[in-house]
Formats: structure tokens, sequence, C-alpha cells
């Protein structure tokens, strides 16, 4: 694995419908919109161009003299932000190896480091798509639906994401599912994602899947069709992301400790 941070660009895809929070991108914290956040850490990051793709205007004047910081107007009817981030590289022209991080619009605080590791994760390495993962601590966050958890192969490659719980201990959880046991990889997907710029187009084209539409998880169309996605564990702690009013709460109480 090699230890070399390559040249690599952010984008982030922003999107102003949320059905659990409407108008997400311009949530405030600490006075600052959600997703000025979002670039602040990615310029952190050291990248060398980061973009926001916006679906609605009020996102780009939330942006408008951020310095270092461009927006690229994107078609509002894109199934996934994966998606939404293959326009951009269209709109740019990236050179197919061009190294793009899909960084979430709803991550305000996102590491540095971790920005960089997955980056990172496609030098020397023939996935043409890498994310991130951090290891399982208790059972709750193991059988939590809304946690995406993954199994990986030795290669480091995903084998499969899923909400269910995996791997699925058998005779330890026959009689507890309490407590995690010893010895087993249990992690959690962290959904930062990089990939070349030349399998963003690629990814497009292809069909959705249906284990992709039956979990609900869009990397699952890049395993259904054969692709490898390379695994890392993140450098650094990624605290959660941001869903609901309870979540921007959350982050508020947060930021306040880290004064």
């Amino acid at each position: 694995m090699s230890n070399v941070v390559p040249p690599f660009i952010v984008a982030i895809p922003a999107r102003y419908g949320s059905t659990r929070l409407p108008g997400k991108p311009l949530r405030e914290i600490d006075a600052i919109p959600m997703v000025v956040r979002v670039a602040q850490r990615a310029l952190q990051a050291g990248a060398a161009q980061v973009v926001v793709a916006v679906d609605d205007a009020r996102i780009a004047d939330a942006l408008a003299g951020q310095a270092g910081i461009d927006i690229c107007m994107t078609r509002a009817d894109h199934a996934s932000g994966s998606d939404r981030l293959a326009e951009c590289a269209l709109h740019y022209g990236w050179s197919a190896d061009s190294i793009v991080v899909n960084l979430q619009g709803d991550e305000p605080f996102a590491p540095a480091a971790g920005i960089r590791a997955v980056a990172q994760a496609l030098v020397g390495d023939d996935a043409p798509m890498a994310t991130l993962a951090t290891p399982i601590i208790d059972a709750e966050e193991l059988f939590d639906p809304n946690v995406v958890k993954l199994v990986r192969a030795a290669n480091g490659h995903a084998l499969y994401f899923s909400r269910a719980p995996m791997p699925w201990a058998r005779d330890a959880f026959a009689g507890d599912r309490h407590s995690l046991p010893s010895g087993l990889p249990f992690l959690r997907h962290i959904g930062i994602y990089a990939y070349r710029a030349g399998f963003l187009d690629r990814y497009t084209r292809l069909s959705r899947t249906p284990l992709e539409q039956a979990e609900s998880l869009e990397q699952l169309r890049v395993l259904e069709h054969g692709h490898a996605i390379a695994v890392r564990l993140t450098p650094e702690p990624f605290p959660p992301g941001i869903d609901t009013q309870a979540d921007l709460e959350r982050a508020e109480q947060w930021l306040r400790t880290q004064h």
C-alpha cells in the first residue's frame, strides 16, 4: 500500500431537496451553512480543486465569494451523488485518470486526514473506486439498519455492503446479541468515495441493480456489475453525518466542545 497522497479533486454533491431535513446544505452550524463547512474541510485536506455540485441557485448563492471553491450547477434529476459528479467531470473535462473524491455534503466535520486517505487508497491499487471504514465497537451499532456495514477480502477490496449485521457470528449470536465476539472484523462504512474520473463516466452508464435498490446503497451497483472497491480504515474518526434536525443539534453541541 502506497503512502503517497496523489493530487486529487474534491467534488461535493449538494442537493437542496431532503425529505428528512429540507434545505439541508443551507442549514447553519454555528452561523455557517453546512455546505460551506464541508467545502472548507476539502480545502484543508489539500485538494487541487474543490467543486460543489449544486442543483439550486440558493446553494450557489451561499457559496458565492468563498475563495478556492468552484460551483457547478447540475441537473436536479440525478439518481445519486456519483451521477451528479459525473456531470461535473464532463463539465470540467477532467482527465480519465484524475482522482475525484466524493465528499458528501452532509459531512461538515470530515477530517482532512480521512479525505487524503481515500484518495491515497487508489494509488497502486487496480480498483477504480475506493472508500473508508471504521471498526464497530458495540452491538447496538452493528444491529442498527441506519449504519451501513461492510466486509472485505484479504486484498482489501469490498465483498459486500449491507444495512444488515455482518459478518454473522452464528454461534456467538445464537446465545447473545448484546455484545460483539472478539476476533471478527466488524466494520462500519463511511460514505466517502474516491474514483478515477474515467470510472465516474462508466458508473453513470451502469444500470441500477436489484441489490442496490433493495438496500438503497449506490455502491452495490459497482459490485453487482463486477467492479472492485478498495476499502481502507480511516486514520481518524469521522463524526456522524447530518440527516435530521436532531443530528444538527448534536453537531452544534459537538462543535462547542471543540472550542
